[in-house]
């Protein structure tokens, strides 16, 4: 199963409250992005990273993922890891990193992409294990995790299992996804994530993985100090 990780890192720091993009903040040993990086350079059967990023950016994201892209000793050699320019939204960001990695999906050197969000630093290597696989043998895989403590306009609690959130590394058979993603330039349409783009055109079953309350987005100052006591008890280590 060769796959590619594409990691969507052209946001920015404004909500965060930060002169910089959030993903290059810092997460005790290393930038919020780094974490991400880590997490599919160590997954097997990853064969290429693609890193999308914000024009003018290149050099400080190089920069800040340098330092964790060599392997450990006597370890294997790890993917290979690019940047590409990202567009206006997310669907555009995602349509470039597909162009990137068409001659490979076309050439079937790679059979499965994950898309996945780099202010997402908590993933972790087994979702993203779990979301290939998946995807692999059905077609698409995303993320889900139960919305606790929402009630009706009544004030009623809802019923069990609903609502629920979509979170990021979303997985997908990587041909039906070149294809989505062509249709999608045709017709003019961007989809608000990566699975309703292959739903918006029928190429594909997405089928639900359970995702991870400590799989949090970085999106306001509060959400760094959770990563923070989250990570806490991780290694610093690789």
């Amino acid at each position: 199963m060769p796959a590619a990780v594409v990691i969507l890192a052209a946001g920015s720091g404004t909500r965060v409250g930060a002169a910089v993009n959030k993903v290059l903040l810092p997460l005790l040993d290393r930038p919020v992005l780094a974490w991400s990086v880590r997490d599919a350079l160590a997954t097997p059967d990853v064969r290429r990273v693609l890193l999308v990023v914000r024009d003018g950016e290149q050099e400080d994201v190089a920069a800040a993922i340098e330092p964790f892209l060599a392997p450990e000793p006597g370890a294997e050699p790890r993917a290979e890891v690019g940047l590409v320019l990202g567009g206006t939204s997310r669907h555009d960001s995602e349509w470039a990193a597909l162009q990137a990695l068409a001659p490979e999906i076309i050439s079937g050197a790679i059979d499965v992409v994950a898309i996945h969000d780099g202010a997402r630093p908590l993933a972790g290597q087994a979702l993203l294990q779990a979301v290939l696989a998946v995807a692999l043998e059905h077609g698409g895989a995303i993320p889900v995790v139960p919305l606790a403590g929402v009630v009706s306009r009544a004030g009623a609690p809802l019923p069990a299992g609903q609502p629920s959130a979509v979170q990021t590394p979303q997985a997908f058979a990587a041909p039906a996804l070149l294809a989505a993603y062509e249709q999608a330039e045709a017709a003019g349409f961007g989809g608000t994530d990566t699975a309703s783009c292959l739903e918006r055109f029928g190429l594909g079953v997405i089928h639900a993985v359970p995702g991870s309350a400590r799989n949090l987005k970085i999106t306001f100052p509060e959400d760094v100090a959770v990563a923070e006591a989250l990570t806490a008890d991780l290694t610093t280590a690789g």
